[in-house]
């Protein structure tokens, strides 16, 4: 079954260290709607926290936006310099963004230090424009070593409501999961408008979801796809904090809010040394390229003998011939 969604974080877990959430989701999953609902439930509760706005394409940001990749870099403007269409452009101004990331960083370190508990980051609509780009890993790796970072996939609860689509977005999460190597919450979104009974159900009974593949009275190949697939996501559930939410109303949000402690417990306790381990091993092999690129020049730069050797200049034949 899911893991329970407000399990106590591990120790120390946001105390003097604000808890970064990437929140990410298919476009349409209502993530600006939930960054504007977890803006607007955090200033009701007096909980101080943080927004970052990293999709350059958006029109209107409707929550309080401390740092906005708008300020920075022009959406339009790189579609026309560069001769790009909306992806190309999206994810072209996050290449310029992860560049001064750093600065980012500086920013959200001063908030940490003077109280902030949650740092919200929303990305671009397109989630593979942040997902699977280069500029989206040296974002969520460089945020991860220097904060506790927890993933928030955003789901569309009333489109799941299919099998089919219902396991694209599992796989979809189980990907995420396998890349970042960082703990990730599953948001159910819209509960206002189709409840999620259903998909806890699924995830939590293999007989459930059978049944709904049974129901739709197909026997295709996609099918029989669909019951392997739900078998081998078990172990992915069994790990896995769900957490009904509904972005409208504002149900669930103090849920998803514990949820988001206890897995930045799980970040401290079990993705971290593995983060850490990971850049120990970058940091050590761009030293050996450092040396081996080192020890090329030094040869590239040492000069090879004479033709004929030392002796070349005769003085070595003077020496030796007889008085």
């Amino acid at each position: 079954a899911p893991a329970p969604a407000a399990d106590a974080g591990g120790p120390g877990v946001g105390k003097g260290r604000a808890v970064a959430a990437l929140v990410v989701g298919m476009a349409g999953s209502g993530k600006t709607t939930l960054m504007q609902r977890l803006n607007l439930h955090c200033a009701e509760q007096k909980r101080p926290a943080y927004y970052v706005n990293m999709d350059p394409a958006t029109r209107t940001v409707p929550f309080s936006a401390g740092i906005d990749i708008r300020d920075t870099v022009d959406y339009k403007q790189v579609m026309q310099k560069y001769g790009l269409g909306p992806n190309g452009a999206i994810m072209t101004s996050l290449n310029l963004f992860a560049t001064r990331f750093d600065q980012v960083l500086d920013i959200l370190e001063k908030r940490s230090a003077e109280g902030v508990e949650h740092v919200f980051l929303d990305t671009p609509g397109q989630i593979e424009a942040f997902t699977w780009s280069a500029s989206g890993m040296i974002i969520t790796e460089t945020l991860a070593l220097q904060f506790p970072t927890v993933l928030l996939f955003v789901v569309d609860t009333p489109r799941t409501s299919n099998p089919t689509t219902f396991m694209s977005n599992m796989l979809y999460a189980c990907s995420i999961l396998y890349k970042t190597h960082l703990p990730i919450v599953l948001v159910l979104n819209k509960t206002d408008v189709t409840p999620a009974d259903f998909a806890m159900e699924w995830m939590s009974d293999f007989e459930k979801f059978q049944e709904a593949l049974d129901s739709a009275r197909s026997q295709s190949y996609l099918t029989s796809l669909n019951r392997s697939m739900a078998l081998m996501l078990e172990e992915f559930y069994r790990n896995l904090r769900a957490v009904p939410v509904s972005a409208a109303s504002g149900e669930g949000i103090s849920d998803l809010l514990d949820a988001i402690q206890a897995a930045a417990g799980d970040y401290e306790q079990d993705y971290l040394p593995e983060i850490q381990r990971r850049k120990r091993e970058a940091e050590e092999k761009e030293r050996q390229r450092q040396v081996d690129s080192m020890d090329k020049l030094m040869q590239d730069m040492r000069m090879p003998p004479p033709p004929g050797g030392a002796d070349s200049d005769g003085e070595g034949s003077s020496r030796n011939s007889p008085s």
